[in-house]
């Protein structure tokens, strides 16, 4: 972790925003005009504190510029923030408390597919409208809850041919072992297969692994063409390191749906990062106005300490401006009326280009875009404007069926 939690609570308070302590919040009763509250769940200790910390920072950032035009209604709003300290338990713990004791309005939260499915079915239970701004393996299918990250079909879909394209087509894939790498590797394999490519095996991992030699002398043994990489989080990071030590960087390419969401180019050497490939929503490199805009508000006030500012971050400011919106459309914040609104298809131009509310799937057509790592930051290569979430699209239509709330395993 760049920033110390105690340090960000500070900065969060001496800007004027209320980011209330557990212990103040539970004193704090609703009250019709009140502030309306804004609930946030996201880790700012444990191994995911570098990739909630930004994303934390992000939804600050949108609460002080909605304030700062005169709040929603009329009203202020109260941003509510738990950190989850990278903890599944302390997730389902603290959404029970702003669900019940808090009585938030909106909750934007969850950073795993595995913390998000812990808490979606509170969030539903006490009829709380729920964000989850984070890129994931698809399927989710539930009116209650609005999905602002990119999915498979939205970025997978461009990785992969393109990997084949430059370096060949039999494949070797790593994940992490937990539904997001899970789901992901099918993902690989079918558009491996779909583009006329063999994957050799896949190797899955359970987060806490930082040991990875093993595995890489089994890859080597494989013989693959390239390398396709699902791993999560700071330990995961490890892999990236010594697979340069055993030389194998400059001889197997590797591809990845995560490497660079967080810190990774400017944690390793150029020697070790240079040439991944990735697509996401967004990348901090982006040379668009909005996108400098944005970068510069969350440093200006972070530092240079702050930790990569990635597609989640980006979908996290973007999804409290979507809601924002539904909010100013409905009249009310309450969950009905602002659902509603979302579904008339509402938009908000963001640091990622335009965002769109898909009314069937909860997800949201976005700008993708193509980079790959050099002089240990990203060299964005191509934008694909407008990316429908097509692989939750082929399993979910809230509006012929709006009592759903599964998340499918879509089958690949």
């Amino acid at each position: 972790m760049t920033l110390s939690r105690r340090r960000f609570l500070r900065n969060s308070t001496a800007g004027g925003l209320a980011l209330a302590a557990p212990s103040l919040i539970g004193s704090i009763a609703r009250a019709q005009d009140g502030p309306i509250k804004l609930g946030s769940l996201h880790d700012l200790a444990g191994p995911l504190a570098a990739t909630g910390e930004p994303m934390v920072y992000a939804i600050q950032l949108a609460v002080e510029e909605l304030n700062a035009a005169g709040g929603l209604l009329g009203r202020e709003i109260e941003l509510i923030n738990y950190d989850t300290q990278s903890n599944i338990q302390l997730y389902s713990q603290f959404a029970q408390q702003l669900a019940v004791r808090d009585k938030v309005d909106v909750i934007h939260g969850g950073i795993t597919s595995a913390s998000r499915e812990a808490i979606r079915p509170i969030f539903s239970r006490f009829r709380t409208l729920y964000f989850y701004n984070t890129l994931y393996e698809g399927g989710v299918c539930d009116r209650n809850t609005f999905n602002t990250g990119t999915t498979p079909a939205q970025t997978v879909e461009k990785l992969v041919p393109r990997a084949m394209d430059l370096w060949g087509k039999k494949a070797y894939i790593i994940a992490a072992d937990y539904n997001y790498g899970q789901i992901t590797a099918k993902w690989m394999r079918k558009y491996v297969e779909d583009n006329g490519g063999e994957v050799l095996s896949t190797d899955f991992f359970p987060l806490d692994v930082t040991n990875f030699g093993p595995s890489i002398s089994r890859i080597q043994a494989a013989e693959p063409d390239l390398l396709l990489s699902a791993m999560v989080g700071g330990n995961h990071t490890a892999f990236y390191r010594q697979w340069a030590a055993a030389g194998l960087k400059d001889e197997i390419p590797i591809a990845s749906t995560t490497f660079g969401l967080v810190n990774e180019p400017a944690t390793l050497e150029d020697s070790e990062s240079k040439g991944v490939l990735g697509s996401y929503g967004y990348f901090e490199e982006l040379a668009t106005p909005a996108s400098q805009a944005f970068v510069k508000a969350i440093k200006d006030r972070h530092g240079a300490q702050t930790p990569y500012i990635s597609e989640l971050a980006a979908a996290s400011y973007e999804g409290v401006h979507l809601w924002a919106e539904g909010v100013k459309q409905a009249g009310t914040v309450e969950r009905m009326p602002v659902i509603e609104a979302l579904e008339t298809g509402l938009s908000f131009e963001g640091p990622s280009g335009n965002v769109v509310v898909d009314p069937k799937t909860h997800h949201v057509t976005r700008n993708t875009f193509l980079a790959e790592v050099e002089n240990r930051a990203w060299k964005v290569l191509d934008t694909f404007e407008q990316q429908a979430p097509l692989d939750t699209a082929a399993v979910c239509d809230l509006e012929a069926n709006p009592n759903d709330t599964t998340h499918y395993i879509i089958d690949i």
